[in-house]
């Protein structure tokens, strides 16, 4: 096996064609690189280079080496400026995951804060159910996920990010919506549009009807958040959804959101990695502007 330091100091004599200067150049003594260049020479059996008066002119074999060895050095040099980039985030790739709702509805003004501070990072933006989206940490599909709080997962640090509630929505049209405020014990024979099962949102709903002794009669079960608010905005049924996303109709006033007596839904969403590992330059970017929204909240 070649040993670098002593390629090292091959190059640089080649380079010099005289050992005294390489010798500077490396800031050693002229017996080292000696020493060096002997001890390569025998480990490869072989003349590395010929003496010509002062110089020293590289054999056949020792031009071949440093030939080679140039390439592995340029290689070093572009690989130490590709490390570079990366921790100037000059380069490199953010991957994070969400909830199918958040990258609609969360993801797209902080990707874009952070795509304004550093351009040259791609980003990969993956989604699913909150549990789905966790678990692709563990296999280093995704380095950060902002998903909905559920049970702890060993090796996975979390940090809150913010509360989002999560709010019963109506079409102008309905009954309730001349209401405001309505007992739970009424969504008895509502027809209910909800979540996937996979969703933190499917999972509070349906404790919540189990607590008040109903059973939800379900329209139908779905992941597409848009689906659900043009059912119910045509009055097919009624849905339980998050805030960020019913908050652009509610204020249009295209959808009501109605309150419950004595029941407030809500998510704790969180901010997901790996425990051990460490981040990339670009994730631990990301997380800042996350951690920075989560204090404007």
């Amino acid at each position: 096996m070649i040993n670098l330091n002593q390629l090292r100091v091959f190059h640089e004599a080649a380079k010099c064609q005289n050992f005294s200067e390489a010798a500077r150049n490396l800031c050693v003594t002229q017996p080292a690189v000696t020493g060096q260049i002997r001890s390569l020479e025998e480990s490869l059996e072989i003349r590395l280079f010929k003496k010509r008066g002062r110089k020293m002119l590289l054999s056949e074999a020792g031009a071949v080496l440093f030939s080679l060895a140039t390439k592995v050095f340029d290689l070093e040099q572009e690989m130490e400026q590709v490390i570079a980039e990366m921790h100037e985030l000059k380069r490199g790739i953010l991957k994070v995951g969400t909830t199918k709702t958040y990258a609609r509805y969360l993801m797209p003004s902080l990707i874009s804060k952070f795509r304004k501070k550093h351009p040259d990072i791609k980003v990969i933006l993956d989604e699913g159910s909150s549990m789905e989206i966790t678990s692709s940490l563990l296999d280093l599909r995704n380095e950060l996920a902002v998903v909905a709080a559920h049970e702890e997962i060993p090796g996975i640090s979390t940090i809150p990010f913010r509360e989002e509630p999560v709010r019963l929505v109506v079409a102008n049209e309905h009954p309730f919506a001349k209401k405001g405020t309505i007992e739970f014990s009424e969504l008895a024979g509502q027809f209910i549009i909800l979540k996937e099962q996979q969703s933190s949102t499917h999972q509070i709903v349906q404790e919540a009807f189990t607590e008040h002794g109903l059973t939800p009669n379900v329209l139908v079960e779905t992941s597409n958040v848009e689906f659900i608010k043009e059912t119910v905005e045509r009055g097919e049924g009624v849905a339980f959804l998050v805030w960020s996303s019913i908050e652009k109709e509610i204020n249009a006033q295209k959808l009501k959101a109605i309150e419950i007596k004595g029941c407030h839904l809500s998510l704790q969403v969180v901010i997901c990695f790996l425990e051990e590992g460490g981040l990339s330059p670009a994730a631990k970017a990301f997380l800042n502007i996350l951690k920075e929204a989560c204090e404007t909240a």
